[in-house]
């Protein structure tokens, strides 16, 4: 897997201060995408062993709140394959942060009734993924005011949620 950029102080990706890992490849090509160069599966540089351990290593102080996951497509099977370790480390040893993804697909119709049959990586990749921002950036939608989404058509689910209850939870933010 090759990935765009890797962000270790990033605001604008999900609730607090985030480590960010913006992967290459995406089949969506969504009018208006902000990251249109990040669509070529060969753009960036290869996510190796030491890249996930510079994003492991970012993740340690106690004011990082988590991961977000965005792209290109981070559930691209391809990028599946490349994003598992990394996850499964990060869930491992920081259990509280929360990890975001950004995703194109639609959770319920593409990836858990779809994907997650067809992958094993999907069904993985699931157990670690908190929470995902998903469907394609519509530019006719584009609203700057949402809060951690891009067009008005996104929906930011609970992953976890709704896997145990089998239906969409959307994220309800924590006010403290």
């Amino acid at each position: 897997m090759n990935y765009a950029d890797i962000k270790t102080y990033d605001i604008a990706n999900g609730p607090g201060v985030r480590v960010s890992i913006f992967v290459s490849g995406c089949t969506h090509h969504c009018k208006g995408c902000f990251n249109e160069e990040a669509w070529d599966f060969n753009y960036g540089n290869k996510f190796d062993e030491e890249r996930e351990n510079e994003v492991l290593k970012a993740l340690e102080p106690q004011y990082i709140k988590g991961l977000s996951l965005l792209g290109g497509e981070p559930f691209e099977i391809q990028n599946q394959k490349g994003l598992l370790p990394v996850l499964k480390k990060a869930k491992e040893k920081y259990p509280n942060k929360k990890i975001w993804c950004y995703s194109g697909y639609l959770f319920d119709k593409d990836i858990v009734d779809n994907m997650s049959k067809k992958y094993d990586e999907t069904k993985e990749m699931l157990k670690y993924v908190d929470f995902i921002v998903d469907g394609k950036f519509q530019e006719e939608l584009k609203n700057p005011s949402l809060r951690f989404k891009g067009s008005a058509n996104q929906r930011i689910i609970d992953v976890q949620k709704s896997l145990k209850k089998k239906e969409v939870v959307l994220w309800e933010e924590e006010i403290k």
